[in-house]
């Protein structure tokens, strides 16, 4: 599984068909704390690189989502609606929140790979 994330402590995987799954980092989780309320986007709606997609809330802090590229959700996560926790116990796999169908490919090579976040988290 190739993974890619964002300043944003977002992560994407790339899937076959061209969408994009997107999720909150382990340290963006561990950051925030026990999550208990997710906000997630309009299927459909189209959102531009940088949009606030969504509202992740847990007991210390809310966060704003941010949409990691240019596209259109093309499915949320339900699952995580109805059990929050999930963001916690399983954030690179259940605990996704979005998929996106992209505007342009180019734009997901251009993200970190795991190295690349691994030195951007020990420098912030």
């Amino acid at each position: 599984m190739t993974l890619k994330f964002t300043s944003d402590h977002e992560w994407l995987q790339l899937l076959d068909d061209g969408t994009a799954v997107v999720g909150i980092t382990i340290q963006a989780q561990d950051a925030l704390g026990d999550v208990v309320f997710v906000d997630l986007p309009e299927v459909g709606r189209s959102y531009a690189k940088g949009e606030v997609a969504g509202v992740v809330e847990s007991v210390k802090a809310a966060a704003d989502v941010y949409m990691p590229l240019d596209g259109r959700i093309s499915q949320v996560n339900e699952d995580l609606r109805a059990d929050p926790a999930l963001a916690n116990s399983d954030p690179l796999g259940n605990g996704w929140f979005f998929k996106i169908a992209l505007s342009e490919r180019s734009q997901f090579d251009s993200l970190m790979d795991e190295m690349a976040y691994a030195r951007f988290t020990e420098s912030n």
